[in-house]
């Protein structure tokens, strides 16, 4: 169980005098101001019906207002950060389908949210922020009212619902209660050591798990700061990094990797700024790519697997002394971890099948989707939809998402197998290896690849680099080079669709 039972309970580990929420160029506000900031928002929210349970859209620029308004409204209401990217047909998908009963935007931005709020009937509530410290702010709008549950939210209360990405289907609703967030911050913070002297440097959106929970929660649980940037940009970090001073940051793969490629010409600024470890998740980081960033850096990379039903981290490689291993996303970090066969049996170390967890920070399950809960939970265990073992020191060594595995003929191509051989090669940035059309096979292994900048490298070559390590069949038929893979709104690589997205048809 969780040491904290809400969101509100969780701000109690912070010195009133200790900065938690910092941003570039901003006073920091402290554990006291953001604390005194809960209990005026939940106040403002009741005063216009807005209570426990009560769902609030958040349309917010990445920045320290996004950061505490998620914490504050939390506290009292059901947050549903939105991406403020959204186009006009979206927004009301997710308002509509969230049923929210109001929605909070920055005071003069221009967004269609707006028009799409008007149009059914939610109020819009202006976030005002004021100059008591980042991210503190005043809500103006909406209508006085009562609500029917007013005060401080409980442990059982939904704090935040998010919806899955939805790359095959409609995306599902994931509510997560207090208890399944507090208990994930708990996780992060023991599995890296975090103290109040910490500070996390989020590059990461705060419309996704991974920046609410990794970078902003974590460091709150602890006590210690979060730096909140205006979001991942690869021209600023390093000047960030030498203002800020964080102790540590949280990134994807594709992050990570653009911050390489500009480390040689801030090698200054990483010699003064010790980082005591990087952090990567959301999706699987290559070999090499943890390499060349312990060694740009002199800190240790620990890469950990997340996911949103699961309130973000299940597993995680481990801080030295013991021992990270490339390309393996470590030991369970939380939630149990075990291995399923599509029969519902728990299988041996070693046997390959569907990663299972159970714990506190798991969701209860999706909203309004029994057909979805009937495949996704099995005696208890939630299954994630990834495949892979634990190998003999019970680390967990993902091969790839289910759906995305690719059906040669009679063969299961892992692509993220075959993503860390086509890493291997020199001349090779990024490499993302997707399922292509194929007429007799089903489907084919095709690879997109980005070279290093000043490199040259053909698809024959690359082909045969391929081939000295991989099964025939793994070897891709199809090589596109890109100047830049396409990504989602998280900076997810997008493997699913990719072919069609390329105008690859056979």
């Amino acid at each position: 169980m969780s040491e904290y039972r809400t969101v509100a309970d969780l701000l109690a580990a912070g010195e009133a005098g200790h900065p938690a929420i910092r941003a570039p160029e901003r006073a920091p506000l402290t554990y006291a101001g953001l604390r005194d900031l809960v209990g005026r928002t939940v106040a403002s929210l009741n005063r216009i019906g807005i209570g426990r349970g009560d769902r609030v859209a958040i349309v917010l620029p990445n920045g320290p207002e996004m950061a505490t308004a998620f914490i504050t409204i939390a506290a009292g209401a059901t947050t549903a950060p939105l991406n403020p990217a959204y186009k006009d047909e979206e927004f009301e998908f997710y308002l509509t389908d969230l049923k929210a009963k109001a929605l909070v935007i920055l005071q003069g931005m221009e967004s269609p949210a707006r028009a799409v709020a008007a149009r059914l009937g939610v109020p819009v509530v202006e976030l005002v922020p004021d100059a008591s410290g980042a991210g503190s702010f005043t809500l103006e709008g909406g209508t006085p009212g009562t609500t029917a549950r007013p005060g401080m939210a409980e442990a059982d209360d939904v704090a935040l619902v998010l919806h899955t990405s939805g790359t095959t289907a409609r995306p599902k609703i994931v509510p997560l209660s207090h208890s399944n967030v507090t208990a994930s911050a708990g996780n992060i913070r023991r599995t890296l050591a975090l103290t109040a002297e910490d500070a996390c440097l989020n590059v990461m959106p705060l419309f996704h798990i991974h920046g609410l929970m990794a970078a902003t929660l974590s460091s709150l649980a602890a006590g210690g700061s979060v730096v909140c940037t205006p979001g991942f940009n690869a021209l600023h970090f390093f000047r960030w990094l030498d203002a800020e001073r964080p102790s540590w940051y949280t990134a994807v793969p594709t992050m990570h990797q653009a911050i390489l490629a500009r480390a040689e010409r801030n090698a200054e600024i990483i010699g003064r700024t010790k980082l005591r470890f990087l952090r990567s998740s959301s999706s699987s980081l290559p070999a090499q790519v943890m390499r060349d960033l312990e060694a740009t850096f002199s800190a240790p990379v620990i890469e950990a697997y997340g996911m949103t039903e699961a309130s973000h981290q299940m597993a995680s490689n481990p801080l030295p002394p013991r021992p990270r291993k490339p390309g393996i996303v470590g030991l369970a970090a939380g939630p149990e971890i075990a291995i399923m066969d599509d029969d519902g049996s728990i299988l041996p170390q070693g046997e390959i099948g569907e990663v299972v967890i159970r714990g506190p920070n798991v969701t209860k399950g999706y909203e309004a989707n029994p057909e979805a809960n009937a495949k996704a939970f099995t005696n208890g265990w939630f299954r994630t939809g990834d495949q892979g073992m634990l190998d003999a020191d019970g680390y967990l060594q993902l091969t790839g998402r289910l759906k995305e595995l690719i059906k040669r003929g009679g063969e299961q191509v892992s692509p993220l197998e075959v993503d860390g051989i086509l890493s291997e090669h020199p001349s090779v940035a990024q490499a993302l290896t997707f399922s292509i059309p194929h007429p007799m096979l089903g489907e084919d292994v095709g690879a997109a690849v980005v070279l290093r900048e000043g490199m040259e490298c053909t698809e024959r070559e690359l082909r045969d680099f391929a081939a000295k390590h991989l099964a025939d069949f793994k070897v891709p038929r199809k090589v596109v080079f890109l100047p830049e893979i396409p990504k989602g709104a998280t900076g997810k690589l997008m493997r699913i669709g990719l072919a069609q997205k390329l105008g690859i048809t056979t």
